[in-house]
């Protein structure tokens, strides 16, 4: 239960402290081996073949992909290397770019992480938080005043010296939860014509709730079932786009389900041969498209590992 999920556990030195220190984060370009990762558009570029591994830039690469240092951020420090992320949203063709041409493809680091290294799937999940974050914080929500970066990325300043406001990045705590009656779990499907995927129930946590009552809501909300026993498993930071995933246990109260026809489209019981059998499906196809085909979630959520313990009997 101590292993860390996917997106964490890489184990670097985020440099809290010197990334205050202008002078050194300036130097850090200076630094021919400082490495850089390219984000466009929320996809990391990576090269597939022989296996999936990132992309990394030197520094001499970066000012004609963007010369601006506000599309830059401070990762951290991996084995004395530093580690930053560029934003090259901007531009409308990345892989047309010389810089670029034939290094590999822009992907969407779910579908690749579990085949990353720890290290590499964290900074790379760390780098679409923080960017998803100065998208939505480019003017201040006090002030209304444009805000520019600071400290290399990880906070904004608001330019209105009447306001002056430091803004941190956000993250939303959202709870996840296996629900189980004896040799049962609960799954459901969210609407969609397009969705046919079962997973556990997840919701965010509001204002004055502790998270086992917010667990108890979700669940009540969702499927009109009530539990009882909630603990706790683990946690993962989920940068699609802002969350951190708190994971839990409940048993099942009352068995009768009710669902909310505004946030789910089906809710079952499964036993687990049937979620064997959805999970075969997933992992038959975790390389092509699943179609119609109904499945569990992808391999790197916890939703995904909450389910895997509970057949293994591993879970709380």
């Amino acid at each position: 239960m101590n292993e860390p999920n996917f997106f964490a556990g890489g184990a670097f030195d985020r440099a809290g402290l010197l990334r205050k220190d202008a002078d050194w984060v300036a130097g850090l370009m200076a630094d021919p081996g400082t490495r850089i990762i390219p984000v466009w558009r929320d996809r990391h570029l990576i090269v597939i073949k022989p296996k999936p591994e990132p992309v990394f830039l030197a520094p001499a690469e970066v000012p004609p992909l963007a010369p601006e240092t506000e599309s830059m951020v401070l990762l951290g420090i991996v084995e004395d290397t530093a580690v930053l992320a560029l934003d090259i949203s901007h531009i409308e063709e990345p892989l047309a770019r010389p810089e670029l041409t034939g290094r590999g493809e822009f992907i969407d680091i779910r579908d690749v992480g579990s085949l990353l290294s720890r290290a590499d799937a964290q900074l790379m999940a760390f780098s679409r938080a923080l960017f998803y974050w100065h998208r939505r914080h480019v003017f201040c929500g006090l002030c209304g005043a444009p805000t520019v970066s600071g400290e290399a990325g990880h906070v904004r300043n608001c330019t209105n010296a009447d306001c002056a406001t430091t803004h941190f990045p956000r993250t939303d705590p959202a709870v996840i939860m296996l629900v189980t009656d004896a040799e049962r779990c609960l799954l459901g499907r969210r609407p969609g014509r397009e969705n046919f995927m079962y997973s556990t129930l997840a919701g965010f946590v509001e204002p004055g709730e502790s998270l086992e009552e917010a667990v108890a809501r979700e669940v009540m909300e969702e499927t009109g079932i009530r539990v009882a026993n909630v603990r706790y498993a683990h946690s993962q930071p989920w940068p699609f786009p802002a969350n951190l995933m708190l994971g839990f246990y409940a048993d099942a109260a009352s068995t009768e389900i009710n669902f909310n026809t505004d946030e789910l489209a089906d809710a079952r019981w499964f036993d687990r041969g049937e979620v064997r059998e959805l999970m075969a499906v997933r992992d038959r196809a975790e390389s092509t498209r699943l179609g119609g085909a109904l499945h569990l979630p992808r391999p790197v959520s916890i939703a995904r590992r909450l389910i895997a313990e509970w057949i293994d009997g591993r879970a709380p």
